[in-house]
Formats: C-alpha cells, sequence, structure tokens
C-alpha cells in the first residue's frame, strides 16, 4: 500500500440531489479547463443522482456566478460550492465569496454552502491528498529517491505557504525522506533551486512531487526546471484521479453535515 493510502470513501453514498459547482482557478491553457471537466465528470459518476457543474475564476466560461444563477434559474434552492484549490489564500478568501454574493444578490432564494479548500483546511493534511500524490509519483516510476521537492504553483500569502510546508513534511514524513518546498511563482526557491540544493547536501537521487490539480504552464515550467537541474522524475498533476474524487466528495458531505 503506498503512502497514505487508506482513504475514507465517499463516493459509495447515494446523491443527494443537491448540485455540487467546482470553481476551478482557470487558466489560458485549453488541458486545465479539460481536467477540470473531467474531475467534474468522475465526481458526478461517483455520487449518482448529483449534478456536478465545473466553474472558473478567470479566462474559461462559465464563471461561478454564472452557474449559480443558472442552478437558481432551473428551480434549485440550495448548492454546495467546492474551490478547487489547494491553499486558503486570496481566490478562497475574496474571489469565491464575491462570486456567490453576486449570485445571490440575483437569486437571494438560493443557499449556497462553500467548503473548506482541499488542501490543509485546519492544519491537518487529508491522507487521501497524500494518496493521491503518492500515487502520481508511483506512476512517474522515479526508483528509488533520497529527497523530495513538492512543488507548487505559488503564493505571496504567508499562510498559505505555511500549509504546503505542512504538505511536505506530511510527505517527508510518509516516505521517510527529506521533502522541501518549490515554488513556480511568487515565493522562492523555484524547482531547480530546490532540486540543486538538495543534490549539493548529498542527495543523489531527488524527484519532484507536483502539487497542482491540473496541468498547464507552471507544471511545464516545473518539469523543465526540475530537468535541468537532474530530478530524476516529475509526477503529473492530480487531474481526476480517485483520490482527488474522494476528496472532493468528502468536503461536500463535511460541508452537508454543519
Amino acid at each position: 500500500m503506498r503512502p497514505g493510502a487508506a482513504v475514507a470513501s465517499g463516493a459509495a453514498r447515494p446523491g443527494s440531489g443537491v448540485p455540487v459547482v467546482l470553481v476551478a482557478h482557470g487558466s489560458r491553457d485549453l488541458r486545465a479547463a479539460a481536467a477540470t471537466r473531467a474531475l467534474a465528470g468522475a465526481v458526478e459518476a461517483a455520487r449518482p443522482g448529483t449534478p456536478v457543474l465545473p466553474s472558473w475564476l478567470d479566462h474559461t466560461d462559465p464563471g461561478p456566478t454564472e452557474v449559480l444563477r443558472g442552478l437558481a434559474a432551473a428551480g434549485h434552492r440550495t448548492a454546495v460550492v467546492v474551490p478547487l484549490l489547494l491553499t486558503a489564500a486570496y481566490h478562497r478568501r475574496v474571489d469565491v465569496p464575491a462570486a456567490v454574493t453576486a449570485a445571490r444578490q440575483v437569486a437571494p432564494g438560493l443557499t449556497v454552502r462553500v467548503t473548506d479548500v482541499l488542501g490543509p483546511a485546519d492544519g491537518t493534511v487529508d491522507a487521501g491528498l497524500l494518496a493521491g500524490l503518492a500515487g502520481r509519483l508511483a506512476e512517474a516510476r522515479p526508483g528509488p529517491v533520497d529527497a523530495l521537492v513538492l512543488a507548487a504553483a505559488g503564493t505571496r500569502d504567508a499562510r498559505a505557504r505555511g500549509s504546503v510546508g505542512r504538505v511536505a513534511a506530511a510527505v517527508a514524513d510518509s516516505f521517510g525522506v527529506p521533502c522541501t518546498v518549490s515554488y513556480a511563482s511568487a515565493a522562492p526557491p523555484t524547482a531547480d533551486v530546490a532540486v540543486t540544493r538538495l543534490r549539493g547536501a548529498g542527495a543523489r537521487r531527488v524527484a519532484v512531487v507536483a502539487y497542482f490539480l491540473a496541468p498547464g504552464l507552471f507544471h511545464d515550467s516545473v518539469v523543465a526546471a526540475a530537468d535541468r537541474a537532474g530530478a530524476v522524475a516529475v509526477s503529473g498533476p492530480l487531474d481526476d484521479s480517485p483520490e482527488l474524487v474522494d476528496l472532493v466528495l468528502r468536503r461536500v458531505d463535511a460541508t452537508a453535515a454543519e
């Protein structure tokens, strides 16, 4: 069993009929939108009877406000919004609530519940998230490693960076090797710098764990940087992995139980 593989499944429960709206960051890269649509389809397939609709904060339509207004117009009175975000930074604190508020202005009778992000929400790193990261790394076939780099998109929010650090610490515990953080933007170090530092400290085989939900330019830049620095492998993004599907459903269930 790979690290963190013991996951409490939320997929077996019957659908409630309450629509779920997935809210992704959005990207100019068409692969990112395709990955979000695939995740929405996988979540809906795992919870028959629950409509699951994708939306994006930027670059791709529809936005969450438009989707929520459409649900209200179709007669729905309740919806659950899942931010497809790995940190509770600006987009979770500002953009998602603003989109919900805008929808309520047109549809005041619509009750909207917003779940926690998919990264550490209360300081605890979800076992399913770890299992998904471990599974993607296994698919990259790194062989034995003696150090890891957790590569994230990047943020200027210190609290959000702290949550990425907690994931790196959990990854290190799971694999029994050091794991350091790198960022594709907004904060140092980059993946090549992180890999180089570990190799300079004596690590001979360093692999990179991609802390991304979808493919895109950031993940591409991490792959290129890690390759330049001599990393033995870079994992793919979580995409529509079973572990991510399960995590989304458990976020929905936890919000419904509140």
